[in-house]
């Protein structure tokens, strides 16, 4: 199976996926395999019962409710690694680009399983850019079934951004179109991070058909 076909599997599976830096020249690991890992995604949050449990708790539900859903339909789950020395930069983007319905209801909900801090690649924000942006871009599935984006990169003022830093146990909540991202981690500690994300499954709310992700037949999303 190449890459891309693993990688568009992986909306109905609990797949590995490894660090771009994991590897040597002559593609070996540099380190332990458990320590090369980038993230394991992406449908956790149905398949595995710890994650499920936790991402559809009550009290979960609630919050979502209380901001505003109707029918809170969690489409999208990653447990983050940010391994030490070689956890990979993740460049400025909204979740919308990724996730995308009509109108866009995408929130993401991201627990901090260890500190976040600017030494070991905390998240960073643009404050305010959801209320002053809409969906920028998009990633997409063309006609002939490739993963492409729709637009090129939009040029950003990285001073704009600001750190994110979260004792473990901490809960952000991300607006779709807020711009975020994460340097590398150069430091000696990991960064671990479970987040999922959650669209509007109420009538009037459309999955997007040419969104990258999509369950395979008999696997649907799950409100709720």
């Amino acid at each position: 199976m190449d890459s891309r076909q693993y990688f568009l599997d992986s909306a109905s599976n609990v797949s590995f996926f490894f660090e771009e830096g994991a590897f040597d020249d002559e593609g070996k690991l540099k380190q332990s395999k458990d320590t090369s890992i980038n993230k394991i995604g992406h449908a956790l949050h149905d398949l595995d019962p710890s994650f499920r449990k936790f991402s559809r708790s009550e009290k979960m539900k609630s919050m979502l409710e209380s901001l505003g859903y109707l029918r809170p339909t969690p489409v999208q789950s990653m447990y983050i690694f940010k391994q030490p020395r070689i956890g990979g930069e993740v460049v400025p983007h909204q979740d919308s680009t990724f996730l995308y319905t009509d109108p866009p209801s995408v929130i993401g909900i991201w627990l901090a399983l260890e500190d976040a801090t600017v030494e070991n690649g905390c998240l960073w924000g643009w404050k305010g850019s959801h209320k002053a942006k809409g969906v920028e871009r998009r990633m997409v599935l063309d006609s002939q079934g490739e993963i492409v984006f729709d637009k090129d990169p939009v040029p950003h003022d990285l001073g704009e951004y600001k750190p994110i830093e979260a004792k473990a146990g901490t809960l952000v909540i991300f607006h779709g179109q807020f711009y975020h991202m994460s340097y590398e981690n150069k430091s000696n500690k990991s960064r671990h991070a479970y987040t999922f994300h959650v669209v509007e499954g109420a009538e009037g709310f459309e999955w997007a058909e040419n969104n990258w992700l999509r369950r395979k037949d008999g696997f649907p999303f799950e409100s709720m």
